[in-house]
């Protein structure tokens, strides 16, 4: 009998590969999922009713509400990028190009990443908080029982605001940016502003203007939809509320930068050698 029990004892040990099928099924429909609410949305954004009150208050709270922030942020970006760079251009004599390096860096990369993540932290935090304290408390079921689309009122709204606002944040922060490195380079090489403008502006294509505001318009897209995917299907009273606010800056920031390298990738495919 007691040479048995450790073959009973192996044969009730499971296999490692179920756990591993599981975490795959499991990943495969939190997949599904997000597919889910993705087209939902879609769907939801061009049937009526239209919550146009809703989307204008939101519009406020993501735009208007995130300036101070952003300014100070912008200002500073490009007043620390202008002192970083000048030593590096004054080794070979060309100081006079900083105007033209600050236009490109800021409109191309620095403002559209930069400024999506600020408002993840601040936007996406701000709306997986109260869209998860809604659902813990009951509040969205509340509403589907008023005869209230919740997910018009709540996730395409605040979806639509992301969008629309994110690109205006993001040539308020590009301007902001100009400022800060034009101090500096006024401070240092008494560059005039007229000289500053037509340097910065002349080194600006179309293109580099159109793919900061493309990478604009999908980075508050993808800000607003985790943050409500996160705020919408939050469960575990309270401390749902927290993880979902968490998930959404940690998951919103992941995505913005696996978009960045993307659409760099295209945008240099279009761009003449």
């Amino acid at each position: 009998m007691a040479s048995n029990t450790p073959n009973a004892a192996t044969t009730t040990q499971p296999p490692p590969k179920r756990t591993l099928t599981r975490r795959f099924q499991g990943m495969l429909l939190n997949l599904n999922d997000v597919w889910q609410f993705v087209t939902r949305f879609f769907r939801e954004v061009f049937l009526p009713p239209y919550e146009f009150g809703e989307i204008v208050r939101q519009c406020f709270e993501v735009g208007y509400k995130s300036l101070g922030l952003i300014s100070l942020t912008g200002f500073i970006t490009g007043l620390v990028f202008t002192n970083q760079s000048r030593p590096s251009l004054a080794e070979f004599g060309a100081t006079s190009w900083l105007p033209a390096l600050i236009a490109i860096a800021i409109v191309r990369a620095l403002a559209p990443l930069i400024t999506a993540l600020i408002a993840a932290g601040k936007v996406g935090s701000n709306i997986g908080a109260e869209l998860g304290s809604m659902k813990v408390t009951e509040q969205i079921d509340a509403m589907e029982v008023s005869a209230t689309n919740p997910f018009k009122f709540l996730v395409v709204s605040r979806v639509l605001a992301t969008t629309l606002m994110m690109p205006v944040l993001t040539m308020y922060t590009a301007f902001v940016a100009l400022v800060g490195g034009f101090i500096s380079v006024n401070a240092n090489e008494a560059t005039s502003l007229a000289t500053f403008v037509e340097q910065a502006f002349s080194a600006i294509t179309f293109l580099d203007v159109f793919s900061s505001t493309a990478k604009a318009f999908v980075f508050g897209f993808t800000i607003g939809i985790v943050g409500c995917y996160k705020g919408y299907n939050s469960s575990k009273g309270t401390e749902g509320v927290g993880r979902a606010a968490n998930a959404a800056v940690v998951t919103s920031m992941f995505l913005i930068f696996i978009e960045e390298v993307i659409i760099m990738q295209l945008v240099n495919a279009f761009r003449p050698a």
